[in-house]
């Protein structure tokens, strides 16, 4: 098995160091390798092909291992006082936008595409997010805006967080009725209270023990603790590991950083988690493309087709409706905003999640792979070119 990922990180860092050379965003260029791997008899391949499609094994990796390290990462680099002089329209989009992306895609699923209504909320909440992975690894590379850079991040960090509760409240969900929409809003508070609650209390506990100590070493698995710890501990309580993360992380990069923080322990604790960040981003999405390869597509193309208009239109709409309330955003903004909604690994992790029992999950795989690899290969290598048009510096 450690075989098997050392090969797997082999070919991903090869793959980025070819994109880097081409200035291409490497996680189109990996999910593209993935791909021609899984659909490509290469001698030598097939066991670890088998290995590293199997369900259970993306789910893991990038659940519980890769998902609280880039959490992590991002959280513990957003400047707090930036995150709260733009928290009017992180807040719009991360919430209002993406329950209107929730609410859009899951009712034109359910009239236009005749899905079940189980199958259209799960659908809308898998679609409701902006994977954190891919956004983050393609615009860094862009070198936006620095306050559109913050809006777009602090969007994408907290509101995986909210599509993550959606999503389970979608899956037990199968008629609509009052009393099921009252108990669903309080489960919803109830997990996404409980993720900041964990996360803060964490990251005031941490930040604290920084101010205690003065070795780099020791402060950096301090760190690691407190992603993989609080993510782990807000799952067991049934609330939200990624906003426990997230919080958590802000928290340490700012709080903790002021009162314990020398410059050399900050210096060496980023290092280590942009160094994890990247192997970790390089891994997912050349596992995206491998399991993409094995999903049936056959005799789903136009509800493919479909499902991808829907959820770009609502992605514009939700974004539009959204930051109307928010008179500092130019307008040459949101076009960029709504286009670089990007679908990743998340969504691939939650649909890959959901029983082998439900009669829809055939269907559901091949939309939200189908949405995912459309808005890496299509989204992802003509944002920049969007960017440019507009002007955007």
């Amino acid at each position: 098995m450690v075989t098997y990922w050392i090969i797997l990180l082999a070919i991903a860092v090869g793959v980025v160091f070819i994109a880097e050379k081409m200035k291409q965003p490497y996680p189109t260029f990996l999910v593209v390798m993935g791909l021609i791997i899984g659909l490509t008899p290469i001698p030598g391949l097939g066991e670890i092909k088998s290995y590293a499609a199997n369900d259970t094994v993306f789910q893991t990796t990038v659940i519980f291992i890769f998902l609280s390290a880039l959490l992590g990462d991002a959280a513990l680099k957003l400047p707090f006082d930036e995150l709260k002089s733009n928290k009017q329209s992180i807040s719009l989009l991360a919430f209002l936008g993406t329950f209107l992306t929730f609410l859009l895609v899951a009712a034109s699923t359910y009239f236009f595409l005749h899905l079940s209504l189980q199958e259209s909320l799960i659908f809308g909440a898998l679609m409701a997010a902006t994977d954190p992975v891919s956004v983050l690894s393609i615009f860094k590379s862009m070198g936006l805006n620095k306050r559109l850079s913050i809006v777009v991040e602090g969007e994408s960090l907290a509101n995986d967080g909210v599509a993550v509760v959606l999503f389970q409240i979608a899956v037990v969900t199968t008629a609509l009725s009052l009393t099921g929409t009252l108990n669903a809003l309080l489960e919803f508070l109830k997990v996404v209270s409980g993720g900041i609650l964990i996360g803060g209390v964490f990251g005031l506990l941490a930040s604290r023990i920084t101010s205690k100590i003065d070795h780099y070493l020791v402060e950096t698995g301090l760190s690691m603790v407190l992603f993989y710890g609080t993510f782990q501990l807000a799952e067991h309580f049934d609330v939200s590991g990624v906003i426990s993360v997230v919080v958590g992380g802000v928290i340490l990069g700012t709080y903790g950083r002021n009162v314990g923080m020398s410059d050399l322990t900050h210096e060496k604790v980023n290092s280590f988690w942009e160094t994890i960040a990247f192997l970790s981003n390089a891994l997912i999405f050349l596992l995206v493309g491998l399991e993409v390869s094995r999903i049936d597509f056959l005799d789903k193309g136009w509800l493919i087709v479909g499902s991808i208009l829907i959820v770009l239109l609502a992605r514009f709409l939700a974004v539009y409706i959204s930051l109307a309330f928010d008179k500092s955003i130019p307008t040459s903004w949101k076009p960029i905003i709504s286009w670089g909604g990007l679908k990743g690994s998340l969504s691939i992790a939650l649909v890959l999640g959901i029983t082998p029992e439900f009669e829809g999950k055939n269907l559901l795989l091949a939309m939200t792979f189908s949405n995912v690899v459309f808005s890496l290969l299509v989204q992802g290598t003509t944002l920049k070119k969007l960017v440019s048009f507009l002007n955007v510096k």
